[in-house]
């Protein structure tokens, strides 16, 4: 059994201009020790899908309209609210894009981790405090006594995120919700906490949903892959199937705008044409036809297909896709 398994979730929004049907039928699981990657541009509804996972979503205007959330044969979403804080952070902990946002400014570090311990585990002032300094120390933050005094201001973006790295793994969870950790900060700190995120891993056997729209990441961090495109999932597979032998139009494109060694600028790189189609009233068909490489050069028969024709994910060379012309040999996403 999958540790975490998620089944034709739906996700909405009210808003002033009309419902927004954020997330349509995702489907998604995550074995134990294994991570799997959620990648997609930004609004395809990766977030609104990690929040699901801990039934963060507003409420309202957001609204979990359908679906079921399995956490180690638990149902999430059949739970009843006042149950929700003894898997959060506990068995399920996330950490967030933005630090800044997710620590409280007027508390220092010492006391928002000593928070966590003392709630959840019982323990007293002194003892929280020595597992704080130690928890700082293990995410590489320096002087880590020094630092527990500190407040949110007085700390770079990489000790920030580091801080929330631990408080997240304080309480030792099964599953670690990464979502975009690494936006916000410089190269150099991206592949410090990447690493620190990896080791930790391997140190305490915890699965991990990691979010990201960067396809290098992925290469770097995951076992799976989940491609997400407007509001659902189009390709599913391990990594190698994804980087070697993608099958969605879309998968393509995303692999052929990625820098590679020796490009002379990024302006050089190939993109996907078009917009997103709008999650207010989605198309019929293809959510991707408008905008796919691969549909123009079909004769206009299956073309019509594309527009006319919801495809379903399904099986297809040991990966699973939700085309109707998966991507065949050497084609590729710059639509050449």
């Amino acid at each position: 059994m999958p540790l975490l398994e998620i089944e034709n979730l739906e996700v909405g929004f009210d808003t002033e201009a009309g419902f927004l049907h954020a997330v349509d039928g995702v489907s998604l699981e995550i074995q134990e020790g294994k991570t799997l990657g959620l990648v997609g541009e930004s609004g395809c509804g990766k977030s609104v899908t990690a929040s699901s996972i801990l039934r963060l979503v507003p409420d309202p205007p957001g609204k979990i309209m359908g679906g079921s959330i399995r956490f180690a044969g638990m149902d999430i979403l059949a739970m009843p609210r006042e149950e929700l804080p003894k898997i959060r952070g506990k068995d399920v902990a996330m950490i967030f894009q933005d630090p800044m946002t997710s620590l409280n400014p007027v508390f220092t570090i010492g006391k928002q981790l000593g928070e966590v311990l003392r709630l959840r585990f019982g323990m007293d002032r002194k003892a929280a405090r020595a597992r704080s300094v130690e928890m700082l120390a293990t995410v590489g933050i320096p002087d880590p006594e020094d630092r527990i005094r500190s407040y949110p201001h007085e700390l770079s973006g990489g000790m920030k995120q580091r801080v929330m790295i631990g408080m997240a793994l304080l309480c030792k969870p099964k599953l670690l919700i990464a979502d975009e950790p690494t936006t916000a900060l410089d190269v150099t700190i991206q592949a410090q906490i990447l690493h620190l995120i990896r080791e930790l891993q391997r140190e305490t056997g915890a699965s991990v949903l990691f979010i990201t729209h960067d396809m290098g990441v992925i290469a770097q961090m995951c076992d799976d892959v989940a491609v997400m495109y407007a509001g659902r999932v189009v390709e599913q597979g391990t990594v190698a199937d994804i980087f070697e032998r993608s099958l969605h139009p879309y998968t393509r494109g995303l692999l052929a705008s990625v820098l590679r060694r020796g490009a002379r600028r990024k302006a050089d790189l190939p993109t996907i044409e078009g917009v997103v189609p709008s999650l207010f009233d989605p198309p019929d068909g293809c959510r991707f036809a408008d905008r796919c490489w691969k549909r123009k050069g079909l004769p206009p028969g299956e073309q019509k297909r594309c527009y006319d024709e919801d495809p379903v994910l399904r099986p297809f060379r040991g990966g699973r896709v939700a085309c109707h012309f998966p991507v065949d040999g050497i084609e590729n996403g710059a639509g050449t």
